[in-house]
């Protein structure tokens, strides 16, 4: 390989949550381990890879010009973003027109969904749910309706159809956000899929908010297929969100963009963001995010998958042949894993919280899934180098699964 996926990279002291974090968010972060162990980050959904090379080299040519004023977002950001879309997703007619910024993609989550519904509507969503939707809704008066995915015989996660239209006619919903691919199960919807759920939105006069953050990181030759792509229908009545944080880690430099070809709503939306204020691009995210989408960037996006991919496989592997009583469905795309515990705490009459803590103390610093609807559930980053993604499982195998 090109790009460096193998060295361990230390986090410590450089604004890392992952690491730094650990221990002091009583609830939400993972506790500290006992001694004798070092922390495995795998909770906060980032990498623990260096970016690509031309992310700080463009950074570092920028900010060699000494001044930082007022600026507008270049054509060569807009280029890069539609050159991109077009070469990995196959998307035409994609301008600059219908590309805006936000801050994040839960920012502009919010802002589609006040152009559409009143406070206090119900927006659906399926659960398993990503927290960040679960908070930034209600933080923002709007009301959850939960539509389970089901596994079927192969153990992989569905859409349930008919309960998703049993809820939109009987609650009288407006609004839904679909997570392409999903977060936490990792589902890389396929195009009749999407068809599918799209006619069911069609049908109910449903506005779809389409988060497609993760739509880059594609594992074992799966391959995303954008939610505006699967009919003309589709491409009107869905705002995509989408940003090179989770594909380049570059979370801490806050930058994200949408794509709407629906007039009316995008021009809504770009004045419901402008209202707060505050949703203003940062001139070293806007020269990040073109490092991002230059040719190297193609290059160790795909060898990022290749890591990932081998990573996951592993994981996915050793569960299946020695820890008993847990269950996980293999992630198609995204880099996390959610993985059911549910017999295994049965059987040795734990709760999913004391399991979690036997984690925590050998420094297996997962994420609690129950935040995430899943009910005895723990959520699992595998953004690591392979070394430490092994050792993991061996101190799991070791410490964890395997003593009575």
């Amino acid at each position: 390989m090109k790009f460096d996926f193998e060295s361990i990279m230390d986090r410590h002291g450089k604004d890392a949550i992952a690491v730094d974090g650990v221990g002091t968010m009583p609830g939400f972060a993972p506790d500290c381990p006992k001694e004798g162990f070092d922390v495995i980050p795998m909770w906060v959904a980032d990498m623990n890879f260096p970016t690509v090379p031309t992310i700080p080299q463009a950074i570092q040519e920028r900010i060699e010009h000494p001044a930082f004023g007022y600026f507008s977002p270049t054509d060569e950001y807009f280029n890069a973003i539609i050159q991109w879309h077009e070469r990995r997703n196959a998307v035409k007619g994609l301008t600059k027109e219908h590309i805006g910024y936000e801050n994040g993609v839960l920012g502009g989550v919010i802002s589609a969904l006040n152009c559409v519904c009143s406070k206090g509507d119900k927006v659906l969503v399926h659960s398993p749910t990503y927290i960040g939707f679960t908070m930034a809704l209600g933080n923002n008066g709007y009301d959850l309706v939960h539509s389970s995915l089901m596994k079927d015989e192969q153990g992989i996660y569905r859409m349930d159809y008919e309960d998703m239209e049993e809820k939109l006619k009987s609650q009288k919903i407006h609004a839904a956000i679909l997570c392409n691919p999903h977060n936490p199960c990792g589902r890389v919807w396929e195009q009749w899929e999407l068809e599918k759920a799209m006619a069911l939105f069609k049908k109910y006069d449903v506005y779809v908010v389409s988060d497609e953050i993760w739509s880059d990181i594609m594992l074992n030759g799966h391959k995303h297929t954008p939610t505006q792509s699967v009919s003309e229908d589709a491409r009107n009545r869905t705002a995509a969100m989408y940003a090179p944080s989770k594909t380049f880690n570059l979370a801490g430099l806050v930058g994200s963009y949408h794509i709407v070809y629906n007039r009316w709503w995008r021009e809504r939306i770009e004045k419901e963001s402008s209202l707060p204020h505050y949703n203003d691009m940062n001139v070293l995210s806007m020269h990040a995010l073109i490092g991002a989408y230059k040719p190297e960037g193609y290059q160790w996006v795909d060898e990022l998958n290749e890591v990932l991919s081998k990573n996951i496989d592993f994981a996915v592997d050793f569960i299946q042949q020695n820890f008993k009583g847990l269950s996980v469905s293999k992630p198609e795309g995204t880099y996390m894993l959610f993985i059911d515990c549910t017999k295994y705490c049965q059987d040795h009459h734990l709760t999913i919280q004391q399991l979690e803590k036997k984690m925590w103390d050998v420094g297996v610093a997962i994420q609690d899934g129950t935040m995430f609807h899943g009910p005895c559930h723990i959520r699992m980053n595998l953004a690591l180098p392979h070394s430490r993604v092994q050792e993991a499982f061996h101190r799991l195998h070791e410490y964890v699964f395997n003593q009575e």
